[in-house]
C-alpha cells in the first residue's frame, strides 16, 4: 500500500507507523513501544543546538585561542594543565553567558535583519525569558568558577569583559554611534587578559600588547563584515560606520586601522619581549592583512569584503599562535 506522510508536531512520520502503533496500543502495549523514538531524539539534539548557538561558540573559539596563547607568553615554561583547562571551561562559560543576553537584548533587532532573523529567540524555538536565564546562569558559573578554581583576578577580568560588551556595547554604545565598534571592542579584547592573569595572578605592562592586538583588530575584522550587511543595520537604525559614514569611509578606515595594527605589533620584538621569529611572522601575516585591506579599497566588492572578513579570523589565531611558540622555543 502507498505510505501516506503526515506530520504529527511538526515532525513528518508515515501513516504505516501511526497505523501500527494504534495496532500496538490495542494489543496493550507499552506506551513507550508506542511512539517512535527516534523523534524525540532529535527534538532533544535540535533544542540542545540552539541553547548552543545562544553562546556563539564560532566567536568564543577565537577568543579561547587568544585566551591560551596569552597564558603561554606570561608563562613560558608553561602554566599547569589544570589551570589552562579550567580557564578555557570558565572563559567559555562567561562569554558564553555574554552572548545568550546579548541574544535576549538584539532579538527585536535581529528579527529584522536577514542575516540574524534565524536565530532560536527570533524564531521561537526557545522562549526569550529562558534565553535571558540560561545567560545570566551561564555567565554566573563561569565567574563564579574563575574565581574558585583559578584566581579572583581572572574571574573580575571575565566580569567586566561581560559587562563591557552586555552593557556598554549592546544597549549604549550600539544604538548611539558609528564608533560603537571601536570602543566597544575592548570588551572583546579582554580574554587575553584573562589568560594572563590565570597563568600568573597578576597583570604587568606587557600583558597590555595582547590586549592592544586584538583591540586594534577588531575595527578592520568587523566593519567588513558591516560592509556585507549594511542593508540590515540601515533598516534597523543601527549607526554602523558604513551606514553612518558611507561605504568609501568604511573602507579607507579599514585600512588606516590595519597598518596601525600591524605596525603596532612590532612594539613587543622592540621591547625584547618576542624575538625575531615572531617579527618575522607578524610582519609577514601583517603584509598580507594590509594587502587584503589595500585590494579592497582599490577593487571594491562584497567578495573582497568577504575575504578580508575570513582571512581575519585566521590571521589573528595565527599572530597569538606566533607569541606563545616565540615566548615557549626562546
Amino acid at each position: 500500500m502507498p505510505i501516506e506522510r503526515v506530520t504529527v508536531a511538526g515532525d513528518p512520520v508515515s501513516a504505516v507507523a501511526i497505523e501500527g502503533a494504534a495496532a500496538t496500543e490495542a494489543a496493550g502495549a507499552p506506551l513507550a513501544h508506542r511512539v517512535p523514538p527516534p523523534l524525540a531524539g532529535h527534538r532533544r539534539a535540535a533544542v540542545l543546538r540552539d541553547y548552543l548557538a545562544l553562546t556563539k561558540p564560532r566567536i568564543i573559539g577565537l577568543l579561547l585561542v587568544t585566551t591560551v596563547a596569552a597564558m603561554f607568553v606570561a608563562d613560558p615554561s608553561g602554566p599547569a594543565l589544570a589551570t589552562v583547562l579550567w580557564t578555557i571551561l570558565g572563559g567559555y562559560l562567561a562569554a558564553g553567558g555574554a552572548g545568550a543576553v546579548n541574544h535576549y537584548l538584539e532579538r527585536d533587532r535581529d528579527a529584522r535583519m536577514a542575516r540574524t532573523c534565524g536565530r532560536p529567540l527570533v524564531a521561537g524555538r526557545i522562549e526569550p525569558n529562558r534565553g535571558l536565564l540560561f545567560g545570566i546562569s551561564l555567565g554566573a558559573l563561569g565567574i563564579a568558577e574563575l574565581a574558585l578554581v583559578v584566581n579572583v583576578l581572572a574571574a573580575v577580568l571575565a566580569l567586566a569583559g561581560l559587562l563591557g560588551y552586555v552593557l556598554v556595547y549592546t544597549l549604549w554604545l550600539k544604538p548611539r554611534t558609528p564608533q560603537n565598534i571601536v570602543i566597544g571592542g575592548a570588551a572583546g579584547a579582554v580574554p587575553p587578559l584573562v589568560g594572563w592573569a590565570a597563568a600568573t595572578g597578576g597583570l604587568t605592562w606587557n600583558a597590555l600588547y595582547a590586549f592592544a592586538v586584538v583591540f586594534l583588530w577588531t575595527p578592520p575584522h568587523f566593519w567588513a563584515l558591516a560592509l556585507l550587511v549594511k542593508d540590515d543595520y540601515a533598516r534597523t537604525g543601527i549607526p554602523m560606520l558604513p551606514v553612518a559614514r558611507g561605504e568609501a569611509a568604511t573602507r579607507r578606515r579599514i585600512l588606516a586601522y590595519s597598518v596601525v595594527m600591524v605596525a603596532f605589533t612590532a612594539m613587543p620584538f622592540l621591547t625584547g619581549l618576542f624575538g625575531a621569529p615572531y617579527l618575522a611572522i607578524a610582519l609577514g601575516l601583517g603584509g598580507g592583512f594590509i594587502g587584503l585591506a589595500a585590494w579592497l579599497v582599490l577593487r571594491p566588492s562584497r567578495a573582497a569584503a568577504i575575504r578580508l572578513h575570513l582571512a581575519s579570523l585566521a590571521y589573528l589565531a595565527a599572530l597569538f599562535a606566533a607569541m606563545a611558540a616565540d615566548r615557549v622555543v626562546g
